[in-house]
């Protein structure tokens, strides 16, 4: 395992284009547990030489809670559950703002709008986009969405609106997918990607790690976003919400956790890392360490219905660290 380590090492010093493949990741991801430290040290060679610099912040907006129709088995604000999770509609302007301001004044490079739902209706759509175009107007920080499934007409608009990325996780693997959600198909997580990226949004997707689902399905869903070409991976870790299917799972051991995202660095070089859900519920004291394991940026503040870090606890933190902001 030294020797794969080693030239995996040696292979991304001397080729640009070098990216872990499937097979050599699945090898990487059953090393024994006492060769972590050097698998990590690895992937933050590679973030360091070919990764983006310095170190991102984003945040996002809960802009509308609950009642979402899809059964995925991890959402606390899925209808087929009963759970404690907020429930009401779309935000107005007035409130995206404040949030927006608040992200802005501690430095935070972008800032995720996301709604509950299969999909935005059309009404919701029109006053989200004019509510978009203010923040756009008032507020210096960039604007990303996920809001469910899109179709071409709906993408156009939110580009136009102001948005630059749009998020939509694919949550696993095609393989583990039909475990976690029944209530629409993956390859309409996919088109969404392809649809967005064809109106010219930077595509942000990966999942939620800690479902069940075996390293080999975690390879798969790592290559195949590598196969569509997304520009930033969100990786998450469950954070188990009693009520739901997922409710009693444990968190992963955060040496697990470490893994996942050094097998993602090298399985995607360049791209945007970004560690979200479940960083502090899952690491605790050792979250520093994602930023020393090939991840490029962290989602900080709280996450949709979990408690995360809070703005000012990550602000202490990335200058504990001495890292340089984007």
């Amino acid at each position: 395992m030294q020797a794969l380590l080693q030239r995996i090492l040696s292979a991304a010093l001397a080729d640009n284009s070098y990216v872990l493949e499937r097979e050599e990741a699945c090898a990487l991801s059953s090393i024994p547990w006492e060769d972590n430290l050097e698998l990590l040290a690895v992937a933050n060679t590679v973030r360091q030489l070919r990764g983006p610099r310095g170190t991102g912040t984003c945040a996002i907006i809960n802009a509308r809670s609950g009642k979402c129709p899809e059964n995925c088995a991890f959402c606390a604000q899925s209808a087929h559950y009963h759970t404690n999770a907020p429930v009401y509609p779309l935000m107005g302007t007035d409130e995206l703002l404040r949030h927006a301001e608040e992200m802005a004044a501690h430095g935070i490079s972008r800032c995720g709008i996301v709604t509950s739902g299969t999909a935005l209706s059309d009404r919701d759509l029109d006053n989200l986009c004019a509510s978009i175009e203010t923040m756009r107007a008032r507020v210096g920080i960039s604007l990303c969405a996920s809001l469910g499934l899109l179709t071409r007409e709906k993408a156009t608009r939110l580009r136009e609106a102001g948005i630059s990325h749009y998020h939509h996780n694919l949550e696993t693997s095609r393989s583990h997918f039909p475990a976690i959600c029944t209530t629409h198909a993956y390859d309409q997580d996919i088109e969404t990607l392809r649809i967005a990226r064809k109106v010219g949004l930077q595509v942000c997707s990966c999942g939620i790690f800690g479902l069940g689902e075996t390293w080999e399905q975690r390879v798969e869903l790592l290559g195949d976003l590598a196969d569509i070409g997304v520009d930033s991976l969100p990786l998450n870790f469950l954070c188990p919400v009693p009520g739901t299917p997922m409710g009693e799972r444990s968190p992963l051991d955060p040496g697990e956790a470490l893994r996942v995202v050094a097998l993602a660095r090298l399985m995607h070089p360049t791209r945007e890392i970004i560690v979200c859900g479940g960083r502090l519920s899952t690491l605790g004291e050792e979250q520093s360490w994602v930023l020393a394991s090939g991840a490029s940026a962290i989602m900080t503040g709280n996450y949709l219905t979990t408690r995360g870090c809070g703005f000012d606890d990550d602000d202490a933190l990335l200058a504990h660290l001495g890292t340089v902001r984007r």
